[in-house]
């Protein structure tokens, strides 16, 4: 990746370092084996000590008795009962190949190349269909309803569910035009033949600080060093993958360092209006200098509870307000329960007493809301008898978390998983903090908790597998919150402004999902540009995540 203008050759070197921590071994290889008469998928799994499911995975559409000369893909071990017939993308008919010149070629098919071919399947099909991979659990009854489709017109868009549903088919569910109306403000990418773009790139390295230091002890002792390091990372992948499609990107990276020390240095020696954007930095205090002194757009990346007070035009906020949560949970109670008693649990502190009567105030003007209950604390928790007093039998109980007190709400959902079966209970908060991290997720799940998220991740999407791929050969682990977070705000930034553009144009022609985030900058509020993309998310019984909203 080309970085120009770098201020110091120890940055570049502590760049490097970063790399090279977290970079790994190489990926295993994967060959293709020949299936012999009256074997198993089972029996092929144990010779080769995996189990069958995995072998299953990596060959999706085999049957568990596969017919003789079925050619799948297995790990590229050394089995002397296998050796015999394993497949060389040279010569599929070659069956006298030794496991150890498997392990000399290169070439074999891979089960990335397999999975490249899906994926990109899957995003042939994203472009004009709704589509779901079958997992463990799913039937016709649980996909019409989830869906609101009959199974006829499931197996009129896939006339191979005549059979029945199979563990990991990528099935069509309705054509795009019929999908929810909110998708067709959906913003279209598209790349300007011959475009080129120049970005700038700053957050605090800290390179100067840190150079004396060992990789462990940079990383072992300082979170800020891993959120920059792997947005860095994230923001990488994403300017990689828009230069392959053909985007050409000149990046400067600037190390802002810490405590604003370095802003106006870097101010002062370019010129960082001759940008089409600036990502960063992600110090709320910089943002806002920097927005006094250049007129290029500058893109904040994260969540501040200082970004409030942003008053730039110039100024992207790429994470929701947290009153637009609260905003988004209540639309969703309104637009979704009828004839429902709520109950809504505070801690007695001002921010919860505030939020508590928000939502008291707002729901009590919906009709068709029976009643609402506000319970707080005594001796700091909630006696289970304070909900069995209000909650009622055969309706809709609704309650509604205004607080993240560890031991207030683990209190409460002791008691609501208790309760007598004839008494239904599901649980919102639209502030997923710290103390519901605390909770098992079988408790969660019990109680359908619901919440507000400004993230979620459908894991079986072309686009997540795509990123985990790319990300996981280059660093050699999975990425985290911020390395999403550093893809899906540089190419989201950058693929808009790849249209030709302005930035500020596209935010009005729709909003986008990336991996893990929507961004919707549309309906800009005093010439504000905040992003509102938020999903209501569901613990399902299986411990599964779904989007309801």
């Amino acid at each position: 990746m080309g970085i120009e203008h770098m201020k110091h050759l120890k940055f570049f070197i502590f760049l490097c370092i970063l790399t090279f921590t977290v970079s790994c071994g190489q990926q295993k290889k994967y060959i293709q084996y020949k299936v012999k008469k009256g074997e198993t998928i089972t029996e092929i799994a144990s010779k080769l000590d995996m189990s069958a499911r995995d072998l299953m995975r990596l060959n999706p559409d085999v049957a568990k008795k596969p017919k003789e000369n079925t050619v799948i893909i297995i790990p590229n071990k050394k089995m002397k009962n296998l050796s015999n017939d394993i497949v060389t993308k040279n010569d599929d008919k070659k069956e006298d190949t030794k496991g150890d010149e498997n392990d000399k070629k290169e070439d074999n098919i891979g089960v990335d190349d397999k999975e490249r071919l899906r994926n990109e399947l899957i995003a042939a099909l994203e472009k004009e269909y709704k589509i779901h991979e079958v997992k463990k659990g799913d039937t016709f009854f649980s996909l019409t309803r989830f869906y609101n489709v009959s199974k006829e017109e499931l197996i009129a868009l896939n006339p191979i569910l005549s059979e029945g549903l199979k563990l990991e088919q990528i099935i069509k569910i309705k054509p795009l035009e019929e999908v929810l109306d909110e998708d067709e403000f959906l913003y279209v990418d598209e790349i300007e033949e011959g475009i080129s773009l120049k970005a700038t790139l700053m957050l605090p390295f800290r390179a100067k600080e840190l150079d004396t230091l060992k990789a462990k002890e940079i990383f072992g002792n300082s979170k800020l060093a891993n959120i920059v390091t792997d947005f860095y990372m994230g923001a990488e992948i994403a300017i990689d993958s828009l230069r392959k499609q053909g985007v050409k990107i000149r990046l400067n990276v600037f190390d802002t360092e810490s405590n604003s020390t370095n802003i106006k240095n870097i101010l002062a020696e370019n010129d960082l209006d001759d940008n089409d954007v600036i990502i960063g930095p992600l110090y709320s205090e910089e943002v806002q200098y920097l927005s006094e002194k250049i007129k290029t757009p500058i893109v904040f990346p994260i969540y501040s509870k200082n970004q409030a007070s942003f008053n730039s035009k110039r100024i992207v906020k790429t994470s929701p307000d947290k009153n637009l949560f609260r905003e988004k949970l209540l639309s969703y109670i309104k637009e979704n329960f009828h004839d429902g008693n709520i109950i809504v649990v505070g801690d007695g502190q001002s921010a919860s007493n505030f939020n508590s009567s928000e939502i008291e105030r707002e729901l009590q003007s919906h009709d068709s809301i029976n009643s609402i209950t506000l319970i707080t604390p005594k001796d700091g928790y909630i006696k289970k008898e304070k909900f069995t007093d209000v909650l009622k039998a055969n309706m809709k109980n609704i309650v509604v978390m205004t607080t993240d007190d560890n031991v207030i709400v683990a209190s409460a959902i002791n008691s609501l998983i208790s309760l007598p079966e004839d008494v239904t209970v599901r649980v919102f908060t639209f502030d997923k903090g710290s103390a519901f991290n605390r909770i098992d997720n079988f408790k969660l799940a019990k109680i359908e908790f619901t919440y507000v998220s400004d993230e979620f991740v459908q894991e079986d999407s072309y686009k997540a597998k795509d990123f985990n791929n790319k990300y996981l050969q280059k660093n050699g682990v999975l990425p985290s919150f911020y390395a999403t977070r550093g893809f899906d705000v540089t190419y989201d930034v950058l693929m808009r402004l790849a249209s030709g553009k302005s930035l500020k144009s596209t935010f009005d022609e729709g909003y986008s999902y990336r991996v893990e985030s929507k961004f919707d900058y549309t309906n800009k509020l005093f010439k504000i540009t905040e992003n509102k993309g938020l999903f209501i998310v569901k613990f399902n019984p299986d411990l599964t995540l779904t989007r309801v909203d």
